[in-house]
């Protein structure tokens, strides 16, 4: 029996391309870049190309990549490291209501520490108004951090006109695109970006190495203090064999992002369009059309989302109900529950999210499996 994964929001295999481009750091090329015989320089070189090549991915200048550990600490960085340079500005942070809990989770830390935060509601679609965006702009906002795309429901968020918001403030302006990078175009500067957030296991590279893209001009104080590698932003020494990996997978996920997206989209309609006939009394959740291509979130009535996990998973299927970060919580979906999903609709979530290596036959045999699934739970339930 063929294994079927999808849940590729949560991680992606790692390329074979990646894995033999990271090889060499291991063992033959380990040198610390820091130091200045053959060892370090060649390592230091593998940090500096791969640094050239996230930030021509992004549209940004090689000195504004910062090398992190990954997501959750580029968010923290982001966002303690600007509220704390500028807090003799203000104290104002606005932010969504449905972001990864490495930013919620950020903020709620500064709002224990004396800084207001203004969490956004979305619409039904999980959008959030760029409007609001703007009436909520005091005189000490000093952050604006809105995600690019959501990681459960896939909504694409209008970044551009939030970060010309911002811009027009001179406030700066984050966008956590761990979800969104590397399967959909991002360009800095055409959206009014200052800081962005990537995460390398989210688009087939290695886990434990990330990206916190910082515009030229915008303070920052570093979480870390140590040796004062990335330009002072960034103690530690550098992962070398990661960055060689994220460098290796950014390039290959945008030389081959058009081919990879529009496959994607068919299979992910594919998916909705079996599911929706042949089950019944199921919910898209998200935008119909801004959403990220991969990425499928329903709620299928009278029915628990952890048992169809279940009985997935003993067929060979990998999926979710949300955010991996938050499995096993008895708390609803903070993105659906903000969506108005009721708690019945909140339980009966699914998350199915297709990789590059996704089949028509997988896609037809999760329909297969999922449908019967749902009949079998339904005929056992109370409802």
């Amino acid at each position: 029996m063929r294994r079927i994964y999808l849940d590729n929001a949560a991680t992606t295999p790692t390329d074979p391309r990646v894995i033999e481009a990271m090889r060499p750091y291991w063992s033959e090329m380990f040198g610390n870049p820091s130091s200045i015989h053959r060892y370090g320089q060649e390592a230091l070189n593998a940090v500096e190309e791969n640094r050239s090549r996230i930030a021509e991915s992004l549209g940004g200048k090689t000195s504004e990549i910062v090398f992190t550990s990954g997501g959750t600490e580029a968010d923290n960085a982001a966002i303690k490291g600007v509220a704390f340079a500028l807090k003799e500005k203000g104290n104002h942070i606005i932010t969504s209501c449905i972001e990864h809990h490495a930013v919620l989770h950020s903020c709620d830390f500064l709002a224990s520490q004396g800084f207001s935060i203004t969490a956004l509601p979305v619409d039904g679609c999980g959008i959030v108004d760029p409007s609001d965006v703007k009436r909520a702009v005091t005189g000490k906002t000093i952050l604006i951090s809105i995600m690019h795309a959501n990681n459960e429901i896939g909504s694409i968020q209008p970044v551009k006109e939030i970060g010309l918001i911002a811009r027009e403030r001179s406030i700066p302006f984050h966008t956590d695109a761990v979800q969104s990078y590397g399967h959909i175009p991002i360009d800095v500067n055409e959206m009014n970006i200052d800081l962005l957030s990537l995460s390398g296991h989210k688009f087939n590279g290695p886990k434990g190495i990330g990206v916190l893209y910082v515009r030229e001009g915008t303070r920052l104080i570093p979480l870390l203090d140590g040796g004062a590698q990335e330009n002072g932003r960034r103690s530690s020494t550098h992962n070398v064999p990661g960055i060689a990996g994220l460098g290796k997978a950014s390039e290959i996920a945008f030389d081959e992002m058009e081919e990879v997206r529009t496959r994607t989209e068919n299979l992910r309609s594919r998916l909705w369009e079996g599911l929706r006939e042949r089950c019944g009394y199921i919910h898209l959740n998200g935008h119909p059309v801004l959403r990220l291509p991969n990425n499928l979130n329903v709620s299928i009535e009278n029915v628990e989302g952890e048992a169809l996990l279940m009985n997935l998973d003993m067929e060979g299927i990998a999926a979710s109900s949300g955010s991996a970060c938050s499995s096993g919580s008895a708390e609803p979906s903070h993105v659906l529950t903000a969506l108005g999903l009721s708690p019945e609709l909140c339980r009966g979530s699914l998350r199915l999210s297709l990789g590059k290596s996704t089949t028509e036959e997988d896609i037809d045999r999760t329909i297969d499996v999922l449908c019967r699934s749902v009949a079998h739970l339904r005929s056992l339930s109370a409802f």
